[in-house]
C-alpha cells in the first residue's frame, strides 16, 4: 500500500512522540481532587441523588419505624408474595407480613427485599455483593426491589465503598460486587427510554438511623 509523503510524515511524528518520555510538568504539585467535596449531610446527599434517579426513599428513625413503614408499604402496594432469604432480615419481615414471606420462586415474587453492602451518596447507588444470601439474583429478577440499609452503611464515593467491603470481608472479598443506581433502564430500543427491561421497575430504599 502506497503512503503519501504527508501521511508518512504524520506517522513518523506519532512514532517519535510515543517513543519519547514526557516529563511530569509539575512534579511537586499535589493532584487536584477529582471528586467534589461533600457540602451537606451524607444522608441528604444520598436521598437527593437516589430520588433524582426515580428511586423511592423512606427514612426511618429506628427499627420500630422500619417495621411500621415496611408493613404500611406492603399493604398499600398489595404485595402478596414477598421474597427475602437474608437471615438477618427475615425475622423482622416475618413479624410484619407473616405468611406472605415467599421464598419458593423468585421469578414469581411480587417484590424482593434485600440488605446491601453499603450506599454511595455521591451517585445514589446501592452496593450489593455475592456475599449476601442470593446476592446475585434477589435484587434483579423481581419486578420491585426493596433495600433495607442503615446510616452506618453510608459512604461518600465509590472508592470508599470498596474500602468498606474490604474492611468487612478481608481476604474473602466477594466474587461479585454490583452498583444498583436507580431502576433498570435502557434506551437501546429505538433510542426510547424504557424502565425495567434488565431489572426492577421500581426501587425502594428504607434507610434506618443507626
Amino acid at each position: 500500500m502506497n503512503v503519501s509523503p504527508s501521511k508518512e510524515n504524520i506517522l513518523k511524528r506519532i512514532r517519535l512522540a510515543l517513543a519519547t518520555e514526557t516529563p511530569v510538568p509539575f512534579p511537586q504539585r499535589e493532584p487536584a481532587a477529582v471528586v467534589p467535596a461533600l457540602n451537606q449531610d451524607i444522608e441528604v446527599e444520598f436521598a437527593e441523588r437516589f430520588a433524582a434517579l426515580e428511586g423511592k426513599f423512606i427514612y426511618c428513625i429506628n427499627r420500630q419505624e422500619l417495621a411500621f413503614q415496611l408493613g404500611s408499604l406492603i399493604r398499600k402496594m398489595n404485595w402478596e408474595k414477598v421474597f427475602c432469604v437474608e437471615e438477618t432480615l427475615k425475622p423482622a419481615i416475618e413479624a410484619v407480613i407473616g405468611d406472605r414471606l415467599f421464598n419458593e420462586d423468585l421469578g414469581k415474587a411480587d417484590v424482593s427485599i434485600t440488605g446491601c453492602e453499603c450506599l454511595v451518596a455521591r451517585t445514589g447507588s446501592i452496593v450489593l455483593s455475592a456475599a449476601q444470601t442470593d446476592g446475585r439474583t434477589a435484587s434483579v429478577y423481581a419486578p420491585i426491589h426493596v433495600c433495607i440499609a442503615f446510616t452506618s452503611q453510608l459512604v461518600y464515593d465509590i472508592g470508599d465503598a470498596f474500602q468498606q467491603i474490604k474492611n468487612r470481608h478481608g481476604d474473602r472479598f466477594p466474587s461479585l460486587v454490583s452498583f444498583a443506581t436507580g431502576p433498570s433502564r435502557t434506551a437501546d430500543i429505538e433510542k426510547t427510554l424504557v424502565v425495567g427491561v434488565h431489572g426492577p421497575k421500581e426501587v425502594y430504599l428504607l434507610l434506618v438511623e443507626g
